[in-house]
């Protein structure tokens, strides 16, 4: 069954296939009532998937972002919800980050050329299109060319945090963007955590910097895994949040979507917080 909620969906913006509009039509049909919008390191997007959510009655779309921080020998990503696009300053962070991101991803394509792989930063760009380039596009090429089978095989093969072609960015903190978003009173969550070997650890200092959540229901987790991520989340106050993660780029783990078991209760127990610290209208009744 659809859940009535998605925290985690990107579009054309970033690197998802689907522009905003066709997200957000594609997450209404599903049943999905309230949506963030979630590119990485953009909010350029934001506009016009609230013109397509004005279209869906009771539809809600809220405002977000991704962010990408750095721990030793691991990544971690941030979500923040209910930004102001007109932020300018916030804007101007996202701004460089994004700048960070084409220079190592114009770096992991000269790797991956070093290597032998016949692909070109023209044709990366291209499947980028209008959006932040990303190592998703970089895999899309590799697979044009049949050089994997997959997109994850890319990750695992070459552009993934081990891989040989894989080129560090200057980032900020997990701290620093968790404290970075709850000065706008956003709401941090910490994403896809399932992985992070010192998840726990890290929590003690995220919380205090601002985190309010981080997700449980995410893409395809187990029953197992989000009953341990449950039991974390409460240990720590931590909302249990969930999404799809849905990029439109097909694969084993993608999910389309609404297909989460993101239960109601923690879909309120968000929006009401989301009451309380922000902007955020609340919902439609019924929904």
């Amino acid at each position: 069954m659809t859940s009535g909620g998605d925290f985690h969906c990107h579009s054309t913006c970033s690197d998802g296939r689907l522009t905003p509009t066709e997200l957000v039509d594609l997450a209404a049909s599903r049943g999905v009532r309230i949506m963030a919008l979630t590119d990485h390191d953009s909010l350029e997007g934001i506009a016009e998937a609230q013109q397509a959510a004005a279209r869906h009655p009771g539809f809600h779309l809220i405002p977000g972002v991704e962010m990408s921080t750095d721990i030793p020998n691991a990544e971690v990503h941030v979500l923040g919800y209910f930004l102001d696009p007109s932020d300018h300053e916030f804007q101007d962070i996202l701004t460089r980050m994004r700048d960070t991101r084409l220079g190592r991803a114009q770096g992991m394509v000269d790797k991956l050329r070093a290597m032998g792989f016949d692909i070109t930063w023209e044709r990366v760009r291209a499947i980028a299109g209008d959006g932040a380039v990303g190592r998703p596009h970089i895999a899309q090429a590799l697979l044009e060319k049949e050089y994997i089978s997959t997109i994850a095989e890319a990750f695992d093969l070459y552009i993934g945090r081990t891989g040989p072609a894989y080129v560090e960015r200057p980032k900020l903190t997990p701290a620093e963007t968790v404290a970075t978003l709850a000065r706008r009173r956003a709401m941090p969550v910490l994403a896809h955590p399932r992985d992070m070997e010192e998840l726990e650890a890290l929590l003690p200092e995220l919380r205090g910097a601002g985190l309010v959540g981080m997700e449980v229901y995410y893409q395809d987790y187990d029953d197992e895994t989000i009953r341990r991520l449950l039991g974390v989340a409460r240990r720590f106050g931590l909302l249990p949040l969930g999404g799809s993660d849905y990029h439109g780029l097909g694969g084993e783990h993608e999910r389309l979507p609404g297909d989460i078991p993101l239960p109601d209760d923690a879909i309120d127990a968000f929006l009401a917080l989301a009451q309380e610290t922000t902007s955020f209208p609340g919902r439609t009744p019924g929904h």
